[in-house]
């Protein structure tokens, strides 16, 4: 039976990397569909995966001899298990500088990020791919949208719609705490890890607080930093950053937590149904995590360096996610869980507008649930669908 394919937005940004850089590296979170796009947009190239031991053990006692065992062109998956073959393949591509040599996948950013630098800076193209997003699978509606986020944007739950939701995530669960936190991290209690994951889940949308986290899992201040630290890393959490420019007025300066993909988030909530998910008092933050993550998968999807914040005063003045365009330009996005909104759900937005001046809007907008897009207030702004604002990027 032919495999189902799911067009990529990331592929004009890949094939167009590829014919300028020597190497390209893809990264994301594992079961992201790296490997599948790598494959489908480099059909000719030589295939290795250093998910296989006896190739990572290859790959890091005689590098050499591997890369003359798999010439380029090569996709090389998993690059994290043996990031030492970076080194070799500089001296390759420092002798002959063509594009389109390496192709590298990974599922760990900071043990290959450091390998990148060190080895092939200025040599390699470095790309994230996220689950799909709701451009990519067509979803519109907010029916369409709510299922995206109940299953999550993996392409294999995509792809076979028959797989069970919860057998599925709940294996997804246990292969990441079994393999890459062990690979990443001397953990001794994956217990501790896994009651880490969920008072993550639980804190979604909120100001990250590691002492609170600590205390509530019962692990040392240090080691709750070390793991966030880990979960972003391996593409499973957004740290949102604050938008620093400021003339004066105190702002928050944490970052806010999400989740990079709602079908584990909603996994980890332990829901049964989408009902219970809106029916839920972490209905609003959820909605939200839903927006940021949809918004980010767009800018990481355009090829764009990571360019999402948020807007918050010590007074509780917020915008929700801000979009920087430019320099001291930004779309600005304000979220609401309901269908129709109404102006005093502006009341952040202009606070922004009256502390930095109108200038710095490029738009402005309120992402709600509404079916169809409508004017709100007199400042500009829009009440849109999450499919609306995903245009706007």
């Amino acid at each position: 039976m032919k495999q189902h394919w799911t067009e990529r937005s990331l592929t004009p940004r890949l094939t167009k990397a590829l014919r300028q850089f020597p190497a390209v590296l893809v990264s994301g979170a594992r079961q992201a569909g790296k490997t599948a796009l790598c494959r489908h947009v480099w059909p000719a190239a030589n295939y290795v995966s250093l998910d296989l031991p006896a190739e990572a053990d290859s790959a890091r006692s005689e590098p050499e001899t591997f890369l003359q065992r798999h010439p380029a062109p090569l996709i090389v998956d998993e690059i994290q298990y043996a990031p030492e073959l970076l080194r070799y393949m500089k001296a390759t591509v420092d002798q002959d500088k063509r594009p389109g040599q390496y192709l590298i996948t990974g599922s760990q950013d900071f043990a290959l990020m450091q390998g990148v630098t060190e080895s092939l800076a200025g040599r390699c193209a470095v790309l994230t791919l996220p689950t799909l997003s709701l451009t990519e699978v067509g979803a519109r509606t907010t029916s369409a949208i709510d299922n995206l986020a109940w299953r999550g944007g993996w392409p294999e739950l995509h792809a076979r719609p028959e797989l069970d939701r919860e057998l599925w995530l709940g294996s997804y669960l246990a292969t990441y705490l079994e393999r890459d936190v062990r690979n990443m991290l001397n953990i001794g209690s994956l217990r501790d890890f896994d009651r880490f994951l969920r008072a993550a889940a639980y804190r979604t949308g909120q100001l990250l607080s590691l002492s609170e986290m600590a205390r509530d899992v019962g692990i040392a201040v240090s080691t709750a930093k070390t793991w966030i630290s880990l979960l972003a890393a391996s593409h499973q959490l957004i740290l949102l950053e604050p938008w620093h420019v400021n003339p004066g007025k105190r702002l928050i300066k944490s970052p806010k937590l999400y989740f990079q993909d709602t079908g584990l988030l909603l996994y980890l909530f332990g829901f049964r149904t989408w009902t219970d998910v809106m029916a839920n008092a972490a209905w609003g933050a959820i909605w939200e995590n839903i927006v940021v993550s949809e918004c980010r998968k767009a800018v990481l999807n355009a090829g764009q360096a990571t360019s999402l914040y948020y807007w918050r005063t010590v007074n509780g003045e917020e915008v929700d996610v801000l979009i920087e365009t430019g320099h001291r330009r930004v779309i600005a996005m304000e979220v609401k869980a309901s269908e129709r909104p109404g102006t005093d759900d502006l009341k952040g937005l202009a606070s922004f507008t009256r502390l930095y001046g109108p200038d710095v809007m490029e738009s402005q907008a309120v992402v709600c649930r509404t079916s169809a897009g409508y004017p709100l207030g007199a400042s500009g702004c829009r009440a849109v669908s999450l499919h609306e604002a995903v245009g706007l990027l």
